[in-house]
């Protein structure tokens, strides 16, 4: 069976916002530009991107689910579902997909609240503070991680 040359871009409540929230926090890059730079990052490697937002937690997980059948992984910024969604973790490790964890403002440098993330454990990779170019470092590095299935 060929590997699909697919990734699943998962963004979460709020940033469809992006550009406008809190600026001084997440830049004024807008979701847009987010796909965009995951997009072009993946184009590299010979995949394309399927992105999806929502600021529904279920419309997230069927786009999970949905991954299954054509997707090698995911590259996900749950937003503040991070902290509070034990049905976006279940969802992950459901699927069995490696799964990229991108964060656009340091999570651990703000409230407490935002230290703990519900996806760490089943995230491969962790891009953390890095703004929305943090996008392109994780697909790259979760293109690292599925050639890396692949080969063994």
């Amino acid at each position: 069976m060929t590997m699909p040359r697919r990734l699943l871009l998962v963004n979460g409540p709020n940033l469809n916002l992006l550009g406008v929230r809190e600026p001084e926090i997440y830049g004024t890059a807008t979701l847009s530009d987010v796909e965009r730079i995951a997009s072009d990052a993946a184009a590299v490697h010979g995949f394309d991107v399927r992105a999806v937002q929502s600021n529904h937690e279920g419309v997230l997980i069927d786009a999970i689910h949905d991954a299954r059948e054509d997707c090698a992984g995911i590259v996900i910024n749950p937003g503040g579902l991070t902290h509070t969604s034990v049905v976006l973790r279940d969802a992950l490790t459901g699927v069995a997909l490696p799964v990229a964890e991108v964060h656009i403002s340091d999570v651990s440098q703000r409230e407490q609240f935002r230290h703990f993330s519900y996806v760490a454990d089943v995230a491969a990779v962790h891009v953390i503070g890095e703004g929305v170019d943090g996008y392109a470092t994780a697909v790259d590095l979760l293109v690292e991680v599925i050639a890396g299935r692949a080969e063994g």
